[in-house]
């Protein structure tokens, strides 16, 4: 767009990258000349920062003198601070724009680096220790063969966070990587879930897919990250395999919902303090709370119920909750259910769901509906609930709800979700069932 009004270009308060351009005499293959590209964790506060008048004191000359032969502005928004940081690297090396390459030097900058071993590592390594094949500052020459080099990354601060969250999402080994007095691989960092299991062969194949993600991401090819994880779970969920397809599930949450404040701090130091950045920036997304009932009996008697929560994929065990029938209701399923669900809900102090998930025909889901609608807390009105059907070999057949609620579901890709929860709900009212029976019989 031609640099006028910037009042009328509508430039978007998101993440992204910018280009400033100069237009070039016709008759030449290219209409414009890339002069500038710059990230923005908000793109319309950073492009109106360079037509202050205060702009040599805060950019310098240089940039100054873009400004002035700059007649056309373009920017493409990004999901995430992290994807613009991916982003405007990979834009800069492609096109290598006069103003971001004058005076700089590359060997200072940082680079990501994978390494060519058997289970890859993810590091951190300085241009000029790249380019004479050294590890660290102290100049040991590199012990490992290069598969994958990203960069440069001016801020090293920066890139440093965007390897933290990116960790969270896909674990990885890095340079402190190796083995112990035992023989084991990052005992301490997979207990903290950020360094992956290595012992088995299946481990290898499962890291091998980790490091590809990983490499996809800093291409800039998260959509691709997208699909192979999407068919990855609904593989698994076809499986029976609940606990691989959730794991999945989170990472296309985290994918998705990119929480990357650590990265705001580090782009615009004191700013969260002063108020600078919008909600949107700062908020923390809320988990989706699943809870699913079952109840198990024995010939009618020693009956009982069972609460699981699942929640953005993970059975959260610190919830499950188990309930002994007081009605004496025998095999009458959907009273007793009502008399769980009715117990439930007088424990305020539990977090509100937002998915109900109840084990059977249509009218078990009725009578939850009907329970629900009559509790007096105002938040319970917007809780969605659904029924799996099963086959005759107990196996989900089919999961039934409202047209909104199911329509919800399939877009956020919670299906899994739902079979899990209803899966777990079943495995623990059993085991919940035997246990009594055991302690009668003793």
């Amino acid at each position: 767009m031609q640099i006028k009004n910037l009042e009328k270009l509508n430039i978007p308060d998101s993440p992204g990258v910018y280009f400033f351009r100069k237009s070039l005499p016709a008759g030449g293959s290219a209409s414009s000349e890339i002069l500038y590209i710059g990230r923005a964790t908000a793109l319309r506060d950073r492009i109106k920062s360079y037509f202050k008048n205060d702009l040599i004191e805060t950019r310098g000359p240089l940039l100054v003198d873009m400004i002035t032969k700059a007649d056309t502005l373009e920017w493409q928004e990004s999901d995430s601070v992290l994807e613009a940081v991916i982003l405007e690297s990979n834009l800069i090396k492609k096109f290598q724009p006069y103003y971001n390459t004058k005076e700089k030097d590359d060997k200072s900058y940082n680079y990501v680096v994978i390494t060519k071993e058997e289970f890859p590592r993810v590091i951190l390594i300085r241009g000029r220790n790249l380019e004479k094949g050294l590890e660290g500052e102290s100049g040991e020459n590199l012990p490992f063969k290069i598969k994958k080099t990203f960069g440069p990354y001016p801020q090293g601060g920066l890139i440093k966070e965007a390897l933290k969250i990116i960790r969270k999402i896909f674990p990885f080994r890095d340079e402190k990587s190796g083995k112990d007095k035992k023989g084991r691989y990052d005992l301490f960092y997979e207990t903290l879930g950020l360094s992956p299991n290595t012992a088995t062969a299946e481990a290898k194949k499962e890291y091998a897919k980790t490091i590809k993600y990983i490499t996809l991401l800093f291409e800039g090819k998260k959509t691709g990250i997208l699909k192979a994880l999407e068919k990855e779970m609904l593989d698994h969920a076809k499986k029976n395999e609940f606990e691989l397809a959730g794991i999945a599930k989170r990472q296309i949450r985290a994918l998705t919902h990119i929480q990357d404040i650590a990265l705001i701090k580090k782009e615009r130091p004191g700013s969260l303090e002063n108020g600078g950045f919008s909600d949107s920036f700062s908020a923390v997304a809320k988990s989706f709370r699943i809870e699913a009932y079952d109840i198990s009996h024995f010939g009618g008697s020693e009956t009982v119920g069972v609460m699981v929560v699942v929640e953005d994929g993970i059975a959260k065990k610190s919830d499950y909750r188990m309930f002994k029938i007081k009605s004496g209701k025998g095999n009458d399923d959907i009273n007793n259910t009502k008399e769980v669900l009715e117990r439930r809900l007088k424990h305020t102090e539990w977090p509100m769901p937002d998915l109900i998930v109840m084990d059977g025909g249509d009218p078990m889901r009725s009578m939850a509906t009907s329970v629900f609608s009559l509790c007096p807390q105002t938040k319970i009105m917007s809780v969605k609930i659904v029924n799996v059907i099963k086959d005759e070999k107990h196996k989900p057949r089919e999961i039934r709800g409202e047209e909104a609620t199911l329509q919800m579901i399939k877009e956020q890709r919670r299906e899994s979700e739902v079979l899990l929860a209803n899966a777990e709900a079943h495995r623990f009212s059993l085991s919940y069932q035997k246990k009594l029976r055991r302690i009668r019989l003793k």
